[in-house]
């Protein structure tokens, strides 16, 4: 009876925690051409509208509020194997594209890359990885599809991130294993850091002079990196597909359909004036000399 209650409150309050408001804000960036240029082993970082995630946003100082790697479709797999793990996880058809992430009311799920078409995203791809390498980082993160979500390691986060402690840091290491020893389920961003771990591939490793060899790398614990860590990586791209293709002929700028009825205000998203002259399609730039 209290295990009933206990879980249906539960099941309340992440609900409430993850509800995200519909938006009608138009996103400035092209998903149809993402969707077909997004490659596997893709970081995707999610600028989220959700309780949890102005919480999360809080904590790590960042918009980037959720991660979550892409996978591809389940048609890309040759492995039967792997189609079947991945149609069991999701009912979804073998051409949909697909993203691994970690939720906090699902844990780690499978969910199409088209749930996320009206959010803020931010493609951080991979340098010079190995497709082998790209297929081993997704293999590794499929095997931890059902897993729970690891609020400990949230909270955690939190403690190490802000500025003030609840409680000593020496007790840190504690907090991310069960009470047999073994390590927990893991929160969005670190279940991806250890997939790229699992090949040794850094995301912000800890740099330390080495008389022998000059420098020497180590891996940062897994359970304490957030979704900026990817963006902050100097070994991640940052890829962008704008609504207008600066691939086009330039400027491309000179072609994108300015209002003339006046500015937007950034915090009230309400148009003021008079608005500013801009450059028509055709007109020249004014002479500096």
């Amino acid at each position: 009876m209290f295990k009933t209650w206990y879980q249906a409150l539960r099941k309340k309050l992440y609900q409430w925690l993850t509800y995200e408001p519909p938006t009608t804000e138009v996103m400035p960036y092209d998903f149809t051409r993402m969707k077909h240029e997004i490659r596997p082993g893709d970081v995707l970082l999610i600028e989220g509208r959700s309780r949890v995630s102005a919480v999360i946003r809080t904590i790590t100082q960042s918009p980037w509020t959720h991660a979550a790697l892409y996978i591809g479709r389940a048609s890309d797999f040759e492995d039967e194997e792997v189609q079947r793990l991945i149609h069991r996880y999701i009912d979804a058809k073998d051409n949909v594209h697909l993203v691994l992430e970690d939720l906090l009311d699902k844990g780690t799920v499978l969910t199409p890359l088209s749930f996320y078409r009206h959010h803020h995203i931010r493609i951080c791809r991979p340098i010079g990885i190995t497709p082998s390498d790209t297929y081993q980082v997704i293999d590794h993160s499929l095997k931890a599809l059902g897993q729970p979500y690891n609020v400990r390691d949230l909270l955690d986060l939190a403690r190490f991130l802000l500025p003030w402690t609840i409680l000593p840091r020496r007790w840190g290491s504690r907090l991310f294993r069960t009470p047999t020893g073994q390590p927990e389920s893991s929160i969005c961003s670190s279940l991806i850091a250890k997939a790229f771990t699992a090949v040794q591939f850094p995301i912000l490793p800890f740099v330390k002079p080495d008389e022998g060899q000059g420098m020497e790398l180590f891996h940062r614990n897994p359970h304490l990196f957030s979704p900026k860590d990817f963006d902050y990586s100097p070994y991640f791209n940052i890829i962008k597909y704008p609504l207008f293709s600066p691939d086009e002929p330039l400027p491309y700028y000179r072609r994108m359909p300015w209002t003339t009825s006046g500015l937007v205000h950034q915090d009230q998203g309400i148009l003021t004036g008079p608005p500013k002259k801009f450059l028509k399609k055709d007109e020249p730039p004014p002479h500096t000399d």
